[in-house]
């Protein structure tokens, strides 16, 4: 067994509970997720469309236990583009809700609690790395078909690491608040199943009662939230709630504001709560920083310092490094958790390590002088909406494909639109909201009589940002 080996151990302990009730012991996800993988019976390439369900996580710790690799999809993912992917990467099997079954070809083969194994009419014959143990999209939202490598490795690294640094103990209760194709909502997933620990597993979102009354029922103890998760909260008038079962509270999946930090970090410890503020990319299978808790005052505006068993170092534009404090560089980062690299094709599943532990983040920072990062920027043309990483290129080729000339450009949060289609605003405002599965008020759609662009043709992005 590859992965999530050592959960049956835990015999009668819950390992999930969901809104309804429903739980299921360590010993039970253990029956149900071999005998799910059973059905498959080899090192194969399957499909999970995820939802944040007991289920979800049958199929995917039954994969990982039995040498069977999953891509995590997001189960709402546009039809068309699932298609894409599917077409992609020929999975032999897909793990379903049964609602969207009706999106997929194939031959029931199982099910369990709602969701069904569908056998699909590609052979199972692939070549897969013998290192090769997840798939996970680097924009689920455009269902690009790059993927990220993961090792089982990496994995396994990044887990423990996780584990040391927040202090997880077999009693805690976080609730998801993250889907868990999310790289950072299965983080906190895998973490809290190796800990031992029982995962509060809910659809509801902040904004609904429900949620809330989950959280207080099962007295949780934890949970993560992007930035755009902390600006709700402070909406809410969360920070004046009386939650005694909180123990510590994540942030990552962005930079949060100077402002709301400090607010977050300052109204938290005055309840006795921890604030511990992370920073991390799917290439580095999730986590490669965290500010302890003990900082989040005095650093406040930092991602903080390498997770145990991590290692960063910034350099120039040349690849030197820069040992001065205060002084901005490439981020780069070492670690057995960095990932083996992208695939593109069915055909790169086969390949081996790339980055050989080495990842260049893309990222613009500085150290100060106690040795504590900060991002200054993004050097590469991706934006995070509402946690959620979006490839602005990949956005403008979905468009091109629909009949669109557009530019996109933005920061985190907030994200424009520019098109020479005067007059089409708002039904291209419907398609992006559509094909990203973002909320509308994540970005605007702007007209302009031409998309600015220098002697070669390329865009001129800056131009577009200082609209």
């Amino acid at each position: 067994m590859a992965y999530f080996g050592n959960i049956a151990h835990l015999e009668e302990q819950q390992a999930i509970v969901e809104h309804d009730g429903t739980s299921v012991s360590y010993s039970e996800l253990s029956s149900a997720s071999d005998f799910l993988a059973s059905m498959i019976g080899r090192r194969t390439l399957a499909f999970i469309l995820c939802t944040n369900t007991i289920a979800s996580v049958v199929g995917y710790v039954g994969f990982l236990r039995n040498d069977i690799v999953p891509v995590l999809v997001d189960s709402e993912l546009d039809p068309e583009l699932l298609q894409k992917l599917i077409r992609t990467y020929e999975p032999a099997y897909i793990w379903s809700p049964e609602a969207r079954l009706q999106d997929l070809s194939g031959t029931v083969v199982h099910s369990y609690s709602g969701y069904s194994l569908l056998r699909t009419s590609y052979p199972e014959n692939i070549s897969l790395h013998p290192d090769l143990g997840l798939l996970l999209t680097t924009s689920g939202s455009t269902g690009s078909p790059k993927l990220v490598r993961q090792s089982y490795r990496n994995i396994e690294a990044n887990t423990n690491s996780i584990i040391e640094y927040l202090g997880i103990l077999s009693t805690d209760r976080p609730i998801t608040t993250l889907p868990m194709s999310y790289t950072y909502g299965l983080s906190i997933l895998n973490s809290h199943l190796v800990a031992g620990a029982t995962i509060l597993m809910t659809g509801y979102t902040l904004m609904q009662k429900e949620f809330w009354s989950f959280l207080k029922e099962q007295k949780a103890t934890t949970f993560g939230g992007v930035p755009y998760t902390y600006q709700m909260l402070d909406r809410l008038r969360f920070f004046n709630m009386d939650i005694p079962s909180l123990r510590y509270l994540t942030q990552a999946g962005g930079k949060l504001s100077y402002d709301l930090s400090l607010k977050v970090a300052k109204k938290v410890r005055d309840k006795g709560i921890d604030f511990i503020v992370m920073y991390g990319q799917t290439e580095a299978t999730a986590r490669m920083s965290y500010l302890p808790a003990s900082r989040a005052i005095d650093k406040c505006g930092s991602m903080g310092i390498p997770i145990p068993g991590g290692e960063f170092w910034l350099q120039d534009e040349e690849g030197n490094r820069i040992d001065d404090s205060d002084v901005v560089g490439e981020l780069v980062y070492r670690g057995d958790n960095v990932t083996l690299g992208y695939a593109e094709r069915k055909a790169d599943l086969a390949l081996g390590d790339e980055r050989q532990g080495v990842l260049v983040t893309g990222d613009m920072a500085k150290r100060d002088a106690d040795g504590f990062y900060y991002i200054v920027g993004r050097k590469k043309r991706f934006v995070k909406i509402f946690g959620s990483r979006v490839n602005l290129d990949e956005t403008e080729r979905l468009l091109l494909d629909k009949g669109y000339t557009c530019a996109c450009a933005g920061v985190d949060d907030r994200m424009s639109v520019y098109t020479e289609h005067e007059g089409k605003e708002d039904e291209i405002h419907k398609l992006v909201s559509h094909m990203l599965n973002l909320n509308m008020s994540a970005f605007i759609v702007r007209y302009i009589p031409a998309i600015p662009k220098n002697e070669s043709g390329k865009t001129l992005y800056t131009a577009l940002e200082n609209l």
